[in-house]
């Protein structure tokens, strides 16, 4: 009896033993689905299409345009630069500004979205955003986050927000509070410098910054599915050197119109798609 004792003793130490020796290597990584190895995605390859250009309008040149939004017939529009950063109402066809509210001299304004009769502007470093009436183009609340704001965009409920990165948060209209987060991916690769947004027939149309292209991105898995090459609507020998970089996507749901511009440049224009 005792030699049966003292072997299930010997057997329990040994056991105990080899749990107090795991390794970090034989560990579970750690990660954000809950200690699980992340499952892999099907890389999705991403089609080149060039877009084409079906009418050229009038744009403010002294625009730094960070956000486009096809509002009740008309463009809203959010512009940067510290001390000239503003929330406009623009004439589509004539390029004229309706109305317009400025952000304050010590903001630098960044992407903007309409939800629910509300405009939701970001700013650039202060970490600070800022909900007007979209009718009257008032301020009626602000909202706090961390780090950069960059684009903004909505599917009808909830907000999509770039900060330059390759990351985009979805956020609560509410409070801004975070709701998840979506990695994007361009053949398989992580897509970064994610500026302004658009959200056209659910996916999430997204400027590169310092580039001619706009990524369409699968909300649901992050995948970039078709990379829109804008390179030939404003030729590169065209431009002043005044223009800045592509920037600004407006969609209009009724008539369909894909409108895209850049800051301070003298057109918006309508495109389509092959």
């Amino acid at each position: 009896m005792r030699r049966i004792l003292l072997g299930s003793l010997l057997s329990l130490s040994a056991a105990l033993y080899a749990c107090g020796s795991e390794t970090t290597s034989d560990r579970v990584p750690e990660t954000s689905t809950g200690g699980k190895p992340p499952s892999t995605k099907p890389r999705v390859e991403a089609r080149v299409v060039e877009a084409r250009v079906v009418e050229t309008l009038p744009h403010d040149p002294r625009a730094f345009t960070q956000g486009l939004v096809v509002h009740n017939g008309a463009f809203l529009e959010s512009t940067g630069q510290n001390g000239q950063s503003e929330l406009r109402r623009v004439n589509i066809l004539s390029g004229k500004v309706l109305s317009k509210t400025p952000l304050g001299n010590e903001y630098f304004g960044e992407g903007m979205t309409v939800l629910n009769g509300k405009a939701y502007v970001l700013t650039w470093l202060t970490q600070r955003g800022f909900v007007f009436d979209v009718a009257s183009l008032t301020q009626e609340d602000q909202f706090v986050y961390m780090g950069e704001g960059w684009g903004l965009t909505t599917d009808g409920t909830v907000l999509y927000m770039s900060n330059g990165t390759s990351v985009i948060s979805v956020r609560d209209p509410g409070d801004f509070h975070l709701l998840s987060t979506i990695q994007v991916t361009r053949n398989g690769a992580p897509q970064s410098a994610l500026n302004e947004l658009e959200w056209i027939d659910g996916e999430i149309w997204a400027n590169v910054w310092k580039t001619d292209e706009i990524v369409r991105i699968d909300p649901r898995t992050g995948a970039v599915t078709m990379v829109v090459d804008c390179s030939g609507i404003y030729p590169r020998a065209d431009r002043t050197p005044q223009s800045d970089v592509l920037n600004g996507i407006a969609f209009d749901s009724t008539s369909k119109a894909i409108y895209v511009t850049g800051k301070n440049w003298p057109h918006v224009f309508q495109i389509e798609l092959p």
